[in-house]
C-alpha cells in the first residue's frame, strides 16, 4: 500500500544533535504538504544545541521542553544560584559552549519564550511531557506539560477520549517493558523519546502518525532504520509505572 503524500511528522528530543537531525529529516524528505512538529528539548547535553535551535526556528513549529524552560528561568531576573547550577549539570554547559562567545543570542531566546506547551490538531494532542489527570487541564501548567513523568505513565483510562497524546521527556527505555529504540504505548498516549543523547541508546526518533511509520538515525553509530510502528512500539503497563 502506498504512503500517504500528505503527511504529519513528529520528531522527539534531539538534545542538541544536528547532524542526527539532518540525517533524520533527509530519510524522512518531508514535502511541501507535509507537516512537522517538534516536542521540544532541542538543546542541552549534545554538542550543537545553537545550530539545531537556528534550525528548527525558521521552518518548523515547535513545543516547549523542559530544557528550554530550564534555559529561560536562568536568563530571567530571578534565577537563582540553584537553576543556574541545576541547568549546567543537566547539558546547559554543552548549550553555552555550541554558541560563539557562550552567547545565546536574544533571537533564540525569544523564540523559545514564544513556544507554545502543546499544540491540538484534532485527533492527536501534542504535548512536551504530559498532562498530570488530577489537574483540570485549563489549570495545568508548565510544571505538568514539561515536566510530568509518573503520573501520566499510570493513567488506566486515557485522557482524551478521542485524542491520542504524543510526548517526548521520558526517555522510553526507562518505562517498565521498554527497550532501547523502542516506542513506548501507554492508554491514549505514545512516548516518542528514545533518548538521542544517552549512550545506551543514541537513537533519535521521527514518527510519521498519518503512516504509522518509524524513523530513526542513531547519533553515535550513524545507523538509520524505517519501520512500521507496529514492529517497534512496546506497551506499557500503568501498574507497573505505579509501582516503580
Amino acid at each position: 500500500m502506498s504512503e500517504a503524500s500528505h503527511r504529519r511528522i513528529v520528531i522527539g528530543d534531539i538534545h542538541g544533535h544536528y547532524d542526527g537531525l539532518i540525517k533524520l529529516l533527509e530519510a524522512i524528505a518531508p514535502g511541501t504538504s507535509d507537516e512537522v512538529y517538534f516536542l521540544g528539548d532541542l538543546i542541552d547535553r549534545g554538542p550543537q544545541s545553537a545550530l539545531v535551535v537556528d534550525f528548527v526556528k525558521q521552518s518548523y513549529p515547535c513545543l516547549l521542553g523542559n530544557h528550554e524552560q530550564m534555559l529561560l528561568n536562568v536568563l530571567s531576573d530571578r534565577a537563582s544560584y540553584h537553576m543556574k547550577h541545576a541547568w549546567l549539570q543537566s547539558g546547559g554547559n554543552a548549550t553555552l559552549n555550541s554558541y560563539q562567545d557562550c552567547t545565546i543570542p536574544q533571537s533564540h531566546w525569544e523564540w523559545m519564550q514564544s513556544l507554545p506547551m502543546y499544540l491540538d490538531l484534532g485527533d492527536i494532542w501534542l504535548v512536551h511531557a504530559g498532562v498530570n489527570p488530577k489537574i483540570p487541564l485549563e489549570k495545568q501548567t508548565a510544571e505538568q506539560f514539561c515536566w510530568v513523568r509518573d503520573e501520566f505513565h499510570s493513567i488506566s483510562e486515557p485522557y482524551f477520549p478521542d485524542k491520542l497524546i504524543i510526548t517526548g521527556h521520558t526517555i522510553t527505555f526507562t518505562l517498565p517493558g521498554v527497550n532501547s529504540g523502542e516506542i513506548a504505548q501507554g492508554r491514549g498516549w505514545l512516548d516518542i523519546d528514545t533518548g538521542a543523547y544517552h549512550r545506551k541508546s543514541g537513537w533519535l526518533t521521527g514518527l510519521d502518525i498519518t503512516n504509522s511509520l518509524v524513523y530513526q538515525v542513531n547519533v553515535f553509530r550513524n545507523a538509520l532504520r524505517t519501520l512500521p510502528l507496529a514492529e517497534i512500539v512496546a506497551t506499557v503497563n500503568p501498574a507497573e509505572v505505579a509501582r516503580s
